[in-house]
Parts: C-alpha cells; sequence; structure tokens
C-alpha cells in the first residue's frame, strides 16, 4: 500500500517505519468513516489500550524501584488516562492524519480528546502488531519520556489536594464556577475560576471544563502552600 505523503511523514514523527502500512491507515481510521468491511480503529484501541498500560507499568517500576503501589498507582492513571493519550497525539500531529466522516470533521473531530486518545492507543497497537512488544515500548517510552520523569508531581489530583487542604484548615470546601465559555460549539474554551471562603481565587482556561477546574485548583493549591512557606 502507497501511503500519503501526509502519512508518509507523520510516520517520521511517529518514529516507525510500517512494514504493513495498512495497519497504520486503519489506526488512523475512525468509525465514523463508512466502511463496508469496518476497518475502523476500535479493536486497535481495545488492543493499544493494553499494550500501554503493560509498556508504563513496567516503565514506573523500573523508573523508581523504592515507590511503593500506593505511590504508583496514581501516576500509572495519569500517564494512560485519554487526556495524556490525546496530549501525545496532538504532540506528534496526529489529528492532521487522522480519517473522518463528514459529520465528525465538521463537529471538529481532529481537536476532540476522546477520537485523538482512541487513535493514539489504536497507533500504539498498530506499531505492536507490525513488528512486536519491543518496537512499540520504544516508541512509548520516546514519546511519553518527559511525562514519565515529571509524574510524580502530575499525579497528583489537584482538585482532591485542594479539598485536603482547606479541610484541614477548618475551611467550606472550594467553589468552581464558569466564568465564561468562548470558540464555536465544536471547540469550546471554558474559563474555571475557583474560590475559596476566605476570599482566594485562581482562574484558568482549557478545553473541557474538568481540565480547567484541575489547572485552576492546580495554580490556586501551589499559591496557598507557598504562602504557608
Amino acid at each position: 500500500m502507497k501511503l500519503s505523503a501526509e502519512i508518509s511523514a507523520f510516520q517520521g514523527r511517529l518514529g516507525h517505519r510500517f512494514a504493513d502500512p495498512a495497519l497504520l491507515v486503519r489506526a488512523l481510521t475512525h468509525a465514523s468513516v463508512a466502511s463496508p468491511a469496518k476497518l475502523d480503529n476500535q479493536r486497535l484501541e481495545f488492543l493499544g489500550d493494553r499494550v500501554l498500560g503493560l509498556v508504563l507499568a513496567e516503565t514506573l517500576l523500573t523508573a523508581d524501584a523504592a515507590a511503593t503501589e500506593g505511590q504508583l498507582a496514581p501516576r500509572f492513571n495519569a500517564l494512560v488516562r485519554k487526556e495524556t493519550c490525546a496530549d501525545v497525539a496532538r504532540q506528534i500531529g496526529l489529528g492532521d492524519v487522522l480519517r473522518l466522516g463528514r459529520s465528525e470533521m465538521m463537529s471538529g473531530g481532529r481537536r476532540k480528546e476522546a477520537v485523538l486518545g482512541d487513535a493514539m492507543e489504536a497507533v500504539i497497537a498498530a506499531v505492536y502488531l507490525d513488528a512486536g512488544l519491543i518496537a512499540a515500548r520504544d516508541m512509548v517510552r520516546r514519546l511519553w519520556g518527559a511525562r514519565v520523569a515529571d509524574v510524580a508531581d502530575d499525579a497528583r489530583d489537584a482538585k482532591t489536594s485542594l479539598q485536603e487542604w482547606v479541610q484541614a484548615r477548618g475551611l467550606p470546601p472550594p467553589d468552581y464556577v464558569e466564568i465564561a465559555r468562548d470558540g464555536p460549539d465544536h471547540a469550546p474554551i471554558f474559563t474555571i475560576e475557583v474560590r475559596l471562603a476566605s476570599g482566594e481565587v485562581e482562574r484558568a482556561q482549557a478545553g473541557a471544563k474538568r481540565q480547567a477546574e484541575q489547572a485552576a485548583a492546580k495554580a490556586l493549591l501551589a499559591r496557598m502552600e507557598n504562602n504557608d512557606d
């Protein structure tokens, strides 16, 4: 199978040249693309999720031999969650080469967290089927490398940590308020403000409410902890 110039360039960003290019094309094909044989990426996404989990579990164990299961679990969850997969997909321009049906394309599918995250997992499965576990592991470790190094901090759930911080000081739980929603319906940007009963506030923006709440909570928690110091 001859690949388009765009998908050939994507192979370079991915760091793997496929012996069977049809696997890559399937990994990049969303279920919204009409196909009698239903050759979309859903089954590959199922497999890729498991390959990613195995690789990252092994990587975390190797990276920190002293970490307990209780420390490793939140780090693992932070690395395999859909938002992280979507971030990696954006890093390598996966959205640019996705094959989408017209309706999905018109609704901003190339930027959707779930679409990008699922496609990233499908690509991992495609590499695994094309060249085996070692090739898939090498690719995942290369693309996730900096995230693995920083995951001990990133794994903290900022909203939970902030709530624990205020409870320890006898304050009511934080309030999260949607201040604004900008952009088109298919790609909104949310502005969220977190407020404490003691008067402190922080704002953050993101393409999903949950992400904006987490970012606002993280910023406020960092400021309050610095004040404590």
